[in-house]
C-alpha cells in the first residue's frame, strides 16, 4: 500500500464513515444489513476509492456481497457526493476482508494447542503420580 498524503487519508476517513452510516441506512438489502466498512484508500489523482468491508453474517457469499455493492455503488457514490465536498466524487471498488475471519480462525487455532498442552501435561502429571506410587 503506497503511503498516502494527509489529505488522502482525511478523504479516505470521511468516506469510511459517510459509508458506514449509508450501509445501516441507506442499503435496502438485508444481505448488507451487517455490513462493516474496515478500510478505504483513496487513488492518489482521488478518482477511485478501494473499500474494504467485512459482514457479521454467519455465512456470508462473499462474491455476492462484492457484486451486490458494486451494483450498489452508483447510488453510494451519488450519496456520497451530496455530503462530501469534493469536485470528483471516487469511482467506488469493494474488496471484501476477510481478516476478521483469520484472526478468529489463528485465535481457534491457538486455543486448541493450548488444550492439548494441557492435556498433556495432566497426562504426564497423572503417569508420573503413578509411578511414585510404585
Amino acid at each position: 500500500m503506497p503511503k498516502q498524503s494527509s489529505r488522502s487519508r482525511r478523504i479516505a476517513e470521511q468516506i469510511k464513515r459517510e459509508l458506514a452510516m449509508l450501509a445501516q441506512s441507506g442499503l435496502k438489502d438485508p444481505r448488507l444489513s451487517l455490513l462493516t466498512i474496515s478500510a478505504v484508500e483513496v487513488s492518489s489523482d482521488y478518482a477511485h476509492a478501494k473499500i474494504w468491508f467485512s459482514t457479521l453474517n454467519p455465512d456470508p457469499n462473499q462474491a455476492e456481497l462484492v457484486e451486490l455493492l458494486n451494483f450498489s455503488g452508483s447510488f453510494l457514490r451519488r450519496e456520497l457526493g451530496k455530503s462530501l465536498r469534493l469536485r470528483i466524487v471516487p469511482q467506488l471498488h469493494f474488496e471484501y476482508d476477510n481478516s476478521v475471519e483469520n484472526g478468529s480462525r489463528m485465535s481457534s487455532l491457538i486455543e486448541n494447542a493450548i488444550a492439548e498442552d494441557e492435556n498433556k501435561d495432566a497426562i504426564k502429571q497423572h503417569s508420573d503420580n503413578n509411578d511414585d506410587k510404585n
